[in-house]
C-alpha cells in the first residue's frame, strides 16, 4: 500500500524520529555535565593536600637563620652518665659520700645500671662490661687539672669532715685569697677513679667576658 504525504501517520513517524533524536542529545549533554562535574570533584580531592602543604610551606619562617636569634630552649644540667666496674659498688659511693637518692629506671633499658638523683641533677650508673678503658682506680692521683664534675656546698667544714669520717682520701686547697674572695675546694675519686670537686664556688663574682657589668651566683646576691 502506498502512503501519501498527506497521510497523517507520515507526521507521526517523522515525529517519533525527531523526538528520539532530541532525547538523545539531551541524554548525551546531561552525561557529559555529570561526568565533567565528577572530574572536577576528582581533581579538587586531589589538590587539596597540595594546597594545604602550600599553606604549610609558606607559614614556615623564610629567615632559616632566624633560630639562632631566639633564646635558648635549654633549661637546666639533666644527668652525668658514668661507666662504672661495679654498678652496686658506685651505687653505694654516690649515696654514702654525697647523699643522692635511688631512682627508678624506664624498663626499656636492659642493661646493668642505676639512675641516682639529688641537687637537681641526676647521676646514671652503666655497668662497663668489656673492661672499656676506665681510670685506674688504684691510682690516688688527684689533679685539679683533669676531667671532674663539681658540686656547690654551702659548708664546706662539715663535707671535708664527712670525708674524713668515712676515710675518703682527698686533695684540699683554696684560690683567690688575693682577690679577697677565696674559694675551697675538695678534690676525690669514686671507686671507678673518676674525679668529684666540692667548693663554695657561690664566692666568686662572676665576671662575663666581653661584658663591662657583674653578675653573681644565686647565693652571693
Amino acid at each position: 500500500a502506498e502512503t501519501h504525504a498527506d497521510d497523517p501517520r507520515v507526521y507521526l513517524t517523522l515525529s517519533s524520529n525527531v523526538l528520539r533524536v532530541l532525547v538523545t542529545i539531551v541524554t548525551y549533554i546531561v552525561t557529559k555535565k555529570k561526568d565533567a562535574a565528577a572530574d572536577m570533584e576528582t581533581s579538587q580531592g586531589k589538590e587539596e593536600p597540595q594546597q594545604l602543604h602550600k599553606e604549610k610551606e609558606e607559614d614556615r619562617p623564610q629567615n632559616h637563620d632566624s633560630s639562632t636569634n631566639r633564646p635558648m630552649p635549654l633549661m637546666a644540667l639533666n644527668h652525668v652518665s658514668r661507666l662504672c666496674r661495679s654498678v652496686e659498688a658506685s651505687v653505694e659511693f654516690y649515696t654514702t659520700v654525697l647523699g643522692f637518692v635511688p631512682t627508678g629506671r624506664p624498663p626499656t633499658l636492659d642493661f646493668n645500671g642505676a639512675w641516682l638523683f639529688n641537687y637537681g641533677v641526676g647521676i646514671h650508673l652503666v655497668q662497663e662490661e668489656d673492661g672499656g678503658d676506665l681510670p685506674d682506680a688504684s691510682l690516688d692521683r688527684l689533679d685539679p687539672m683533669d676531667n671532674h664534675i663539681s658540686f656547690q656546698c654551702e659548708d664546706m667544714g662539715a663535707m671535708e669532715q664527712r670525708l674524713k669520717d668515712l676515710g675518703v682520701k682527698y686533695l684540699r686547697r683554696t684560690i683567690n685569697e688575693e682577690e679577697g674572695s677565696p674559694i675551697d675546694q675538695l678534690f676525690f675519686n669514686d671507686p671507678d677513679g673518676f674525679m668529684i670537686e666540692i667548693c663554695n664556688c657561690e664566692n666568686l663574682e662572676l665576671v662575663p667576658a666581653g661584658f663591662l657589668g657583674r653578675s653573681t651566683t644565686p647565693r652571693s646576691k
